[in-house]
């Protein structure tokens, strides 16, 4: 295959980011990846405001995309096409980037690869050291999705199961509003469920030994609030026993819920031994250990993408973006943005997921 250079762009919530990466036979090298994130101006709002973040891509976009190229030290006439996400996502933030990405491409007459935002964290495990093979069983958990969905190929995937109300990240943002701890609120939580008791409060494991693969964790959530309204004054060691309580039920029903989609994928697909996560959700240490685990009890290879790709970036755009030019496939220059985008249309259309919520929003 003929080495191609390729420029992602990635802006569909609150991180807005640039990265070059070339992909050829030895598989793919990230030569850049530049993120210019937005907690500090969302912090104060719980979670992230439409409005705010999309100005915020405007301000910033022109001067992430230049500190990565330079970083990678290549020029717009060297790059092969141009990937941006265009969707799913918060359809402002979605539009920034997906028109600097068709400018771009105009002004340099290269090839524009619209890309699925979830399709970009479906293949960011390949950017591992290690990377996995088609095809594979992937657990996508992030703030605004949870799922999991059988990566045949490219462009070829098939969801086996689905939150049918929060997703995993978002009620992870919204314990942490809940409690004060701030935003984002998944690495706040997890650090504090470090110090706590996680058998101190008797909190709910939604669908636990039920069939199939789907999630539900809005009863979780319920619990934790009416643990705090019990409560009343909440003390430090009352926040750290509650997070824990609340990360050992995730950690159960993401055990649970593996399980069957594992036996779900073998039988249809015969790719045992590969079980890979992604998503901002992923990059949790305790779950990362709950996964191996369990992948290493049932025979399986467990991979990740590093923590760094983990959350929104744009080398994960890149790649998606240079796998699907290495196979031909290009977009025209009037692809819409859209907010929502399932990477499985046809499950979609049979059985809706979840409508996700802002990322840390309000309950």
């Amino acid at each position: 295959m003929k080495p191609l250079l390729v420029l992602g762009i990635e802006t569909s919530c609150d991180e807005t980011a640039a990265a070059v990466l070339r992909l050829s036979d030895d598989g793919p090298v990230v030569l850049s990846d530049i993120v210019l994130g937005q907690a500090a101006a969302h912090a104060p709002f719980g979670g992230v405001v439409p409005e705010i973040a999309a100005r915020a891509h405007v301000e910033g976009l022109d001067a992430v995309l230049g500190a990565a190229m330079r970083e990678a030290r290549v020029g717009f006439a060297d790059l092969d096409g141009v990937a941006a996400t265009a969707g799913p996502g918060l359809i402002g933030g979605v539009m920034v980037g997906l028109l600097a990405g068709k400018a771009i491409a105009l002004a340099h007459g290269k090839p524009l690869i619209a890309v699925n935002h979830l399709e970009g964290h479906a293949l960011s495990p390949r950017l591992a050291e290690k990377p996995p093979a088609f095809p594979y069983l992937l657990l996508l958990v992030s703030g605004g999705h949870c799922q999991f969905v059988a990566v045949l190929d490219v462009g070829v995937y098939r969801r086996l199961g689905t939150t049918i109300d929060d997703a995993l990240g978002e009620a992870y943002d919204k314990l942490a509003k809940l409690l004060g701890l701030g935003f984002p609120g998944g690495p706040l939580v997890e650090r504090c469920a470090a110090e706590g008791d996680p058998a101190r409060f008797a909190l709910p494991r939604p669908l636990l030994h039920r069939d199939g693969c789907d999630f539900s964790f809005a009863g979780l959530k319920t619990a934790c609030v009416r643990e705090v309204e019990r409560l009343g004054s909440l003390t430090l060691q009352d926040r750290a026993d509650l997070c824990a309580g609340f990360q050992a039920a995730v950690l159960d029903v993401l055990a649970d819920r593996t399980r069957n989609a594992m036996m779900m994928f073998d039988p249809f697909w015969g790719a045992k031994g590969r079980l890979v996560a992604a998503g901002g959700v992923a990059a949790n240490l305790a779950i990362r250990g709950r996964l191996e685990a369990l992948a290493e009890e049932r025979g399986y290879d467990f991979v990740a993408p590093p923590l760094k790709w983990c959350t929104d970036n744009a080398a994960m755009i890149a790649l998606a973006g240079a796998e699907r030019l290495s196979r031909g496939f290009s977009d025209d220059l009037s692809v819409p943005a859209r907010p929502r985008w399932p990477l499985d249309e046809a499950a979609a259309a049979s059985r809706p997921s979840h409508k996700p919520g802002r990322k840390g929003a309000k309950a």
